[in-house]
């Protein structure tokens, strides 16, 4: 650059090269950004291709990183796997937390069976309740199971006790058999409560058919690890499997959701 008085000076810095030399950096953060992200979801998608050759056509609700590192945890419904990073070692069984003395994996299945059962209605369930609810309890029944009709002969000490029981159909014997055409009967009938109360006392009742949600029930009992009856689910997810009796189930209810239990 010539000055006015004539001498060749050279260039002052110039601001463009800096501006150029800003947007490469930033282009290079983006590329990086991308590149990493890549990176961490391609364990998943390998976990997933993995995964879909061992079980075909069944494809797992999530994979997330666990709490170990290298490790993933797997859902399928209320079941959980845990995978290895390369997708070659498979875990089946409970994660404990022993600071905390937790069951990490059961708090898991509890909210996945939450969540399964909140996509039934109440009106697909036979509810039985008292004049106060302080818990309220989903129970998978089958109408020729002993120790379902003990508990339902106890149905108005539960409710006195303010337990509301909201039964599920779950016949053993499986689909199309003598206990599942027993509870498509009741869940038909125009009275469900009493038509359920005179089947558990073993009244033999008309056969009716109707659309019906007792399929369903049942395959929601599968999916959720229902193995017999009758099975209790609390209004967290956490399971009960048995019967038990009006006031220890309340003891028991009172004590689970205790404040300072959580």
């Amino acid at each position: 650059m010539l000055a006015d008085d004539g001498i060749l000076k050279p260039h002052s810095p110039a601001r463009y090269p800096v501006m150029k030399l800003t947007r490469l950096l930033c282009l290079l953060i983006l590329l990086l950004t991308h590149a990493s992200l890549q990176a961490a979801d391609a364990p998943e998608n390998t976990l997933r291709q993995g995964l879909q050759q061992l079980l075909p056509g069944k494809a797992p609700d999530s994979i997330t990183e666990s709490p170990l590192s290298g490790v993933y945890e797997v859902h399928y419904g209320s079941d959980i796997f845990y995978v290895s990073r390369d997708g070659r070692y498979l875990l089946q069984g409970d994660l404990y937390d022993l600071v905390q003395k937790a069951n990490l994996t059961e708090a898991k299945r509890a909210v996945a069976r939450k969540v399964a059962l909140a996509t039934v209605s109440d009106a697909d369930k036979i509810i039985f309740k008292g004049t106060k609810t302080d818990h309220i309890i989903d129970v998978f029944t089958d109408v020729d199971c002993g120790y379902c009709r003990k508990l339902h002969q106890q149905i108005a000490d539960y409710n006195e006790l303010g337990i509301e029981i909201r039964y599920l159909a779950f016949p053993r014997t499986g689909i199309n058999t003598e206990s599942y055409y027993k509870a498509v009967s009741v869940w038909c009938s125009k009275d469900k409560q009493t038509a359920l109360t005179r089947a558990k006392q073993g009244v033999k009742m008309p056969r009716l058919s109707c659309n019906n949600t007792v399929a369903e029930q049942f395959a929601l009992g599968n999916q959720i690890g229902v193995d017999g009856t009758p099975t209790l689910v609390l209004a967290d997810g956490t399971v009960i499997p048995g019967y038990k009796p009006p006031q220890e189930l309340r003891q028991l209810l009172d004590e689970h959701f205790a404040p300072d239990r959580h």
